[in-house]
């Protein structure tokens, strides 16, 4: 993977993130804290706050050095991007089940799934970054 590209105006551009996968963790949790701001603001209308908003906000903010990795990769990036997928939808349906399992007391199945994103997301933008990265070394 090049770290630098000219953009046609002669200036080198660099990525955002050296480290995609402790970046993809510092910004989920950033919208992690973003969603935990948000809810004491609905709590006194009646408000709570729905997995699927929390999952919708903190995916949108972590997506960021994944995108960048993508963007900036050579042609052979089908097969990168089918692993990251894959690996992605298989660790979250296996932490949503070991929640489940753990925690069966949690009758909101999309806390399993949130859970199960939020360790799954830097798991496949490792995956990317591995594929990328190999793809581009051969």
């Amino acid at each position: 993977m090049a770290d630098e590209k000219d953009s046609g105006s002669g200036s080198i551009r660099r990525p955002s993130w050296d480290h995609p996968v402790a970046a993809t963790v510092a910004l989920e949790g950033g919208g992690l804290a973003l969603s935990g701001l948000a809810a004491p603001v609905g709590w006194p209308f009646g408000w709570q706050p729905y997995t699927d908003f929390i999952l919708l906000v903190t995916g949108r903010i972590a997506i960021g050095p994944a995108a960048e990795l993508y963007s900036g990769a050579g042609s052979p990036r089908r097969l990168a991007v089918v692993a990251a997928l894959l690996a992605l939808a298989m660790v979250r349906l296996l932490v949503a089940a070991a929640v489940h399992w753990a925690l069966p007391a949690l009758a909101d199945p999309g806390i399993g799934t949130l859970v199960g994103y939020l360790v799954a997301l830097p798991i496949g933008v490792a995956v990317l970054a591995w594929f990328l990265t190999r793809a581009n070394v051969a």
